[in-house]
């Protein structure tokens, strides 16, 4: 670690941030910066609750009861990241410890980056660019690495929140027929906006769809939302596209239905023990595997530290947190205070 003493508002990141929030952080606060891309160990990160006032953790922290319970002193959680189902949010605020996240800065990033999957797994682009990099390509024939256009397709989209609505503005300019499935109905003015098609229940609208698009936050309930059970009823000449949490899909079940054909592919951002990814799509051509860059821009990770300054400054100045987390079922009016 190293750090700068500047202010006495003891600051602690989990992880190395862009150049710029560093130098923002250690020229304003009393900053120890993780110099390391190794995540803090449990007891590394009950060491830094322990000595700070405020906490930066991104997604690969495991910000748990323990951990919380150490910061004696702990004042903000200022996640680095929109996801906090890495944090026990309720212990936080059990102790009197705000939570803040970032949300907003990466929604169309993560949106550029599904519709690139959305267009490049049915073309199967990425396993066209191995093949020719391991001289497979002999050159053209009618029938050489035949995929499947996009337009004309129904595209079902799990989460109709900024991220899924994003998606399905760029769905629209490639011609796909924009369906959804979420917890609540948008507004009228949304769906005529995207032309897009509200189905109550998902396993109706799975079967109908030609590439599914996941974009909804990992809560307890959409643990293994997409299971073994609703795979099958997908069709065999259907994609799946995850950027939201690796969770969301049983990946031993994806892994199966790729290999038993049920499934004609996948484009995945991110897994369920990640960084692991499960062995059985290491040995799929029809799956492309990104390394969780949703959000990994220039643009957007040094807007996500802007508002780690911006909700750091807030509780300084005793004025509201503009993106503050509540725990489960909580409302604003309960935090008032």
């Amino acid at each position: 670690m190293t750090s700068s003493k500047s202010h006495n508002l003891r600051v602690i990141t989990t992880a190395r941030l862009p150049a710029s929030i560093e130098a923002r952080l250690t020229d304003l606060f009393n900053a120890v910066i993780w110099s390391s891309d190794r995540p803090m160990s449990q007891n590394e990160l009950k060491d830094a609750a322990s000595n700070c006032d405020v906490l930066v953790p991104t997604v690969t922290d495991d910000i748990n009861e323990s951990v919380i319970a150490a910061g004696k002193d702990l004042k903000l959680i200022a996640n680095f990241g929109a996801g906090t189902n890495h944090i026990d949010v309720a212990a936080a605020h059990g102790r009197g410890i705000m939570v803040t996240n970032t949300p907003g800065v990466l929604t169309e990033d993560t949106a550029d980056l599904t519709l690139a999957l959305i267009l490049a797994t049915p073309r199967r682009l990425v396993e066209g660019d191995r093949r020719t990099r391991a001289g497979d390509f002999k050159g053209w024939t009618p029938t050489f690495m035949l995929g499947h256009r996009v337009r004309g397709k129904k595209l079902g989209i799990i989460g109709m929140g900024r991220i899924g609505q994003a998606v399905a503005r760029r769905a629209a300019a490639f011609g796909l027929d924009v369906h959804y499935h979420n917890r609540r109905r948008a507004p009228e003015a949304i769906e005529e906006e995207l032309n897009a098609t509200f189905w109550p229940e998902l396993d109706a609208m799975l079967p109908s769809i030609d590439i599914l698009s996941i974009n909804c936050p990992y809560t307890p309930s959409t643990h293994h939302l997409l299971n073994e059970q609703r795979l099958a009823m997908m069709s065999p000449e259907s994609y799946v596209i995850n950027t939201s949490r690796g969770t969301v899909i049983d990946e031993a079940a994806l892994a199966a239905a790729l290999s038993k054909g049920q499934l004609a592919g996948a484009g995945l951002d991110v897994y369920e023990d990640e960084p692991r990814v499960h062995p059985n799509l290491l040995e799929l051509q029809n799956v492309i595997l990104a390394p969780h860059i949703g959000s990994a821009t220039f643009e957007s990770r040094h807007e996500m530290g802007e508002k780690v300054l911006i909700n750091i400054r807030a509780m300084i100045d005793g004025h509201a947190y503009p993106d503050r987390v509540l725990p489960p079922g909580a409302s604003f009016s309960q935090y008032s205070a």
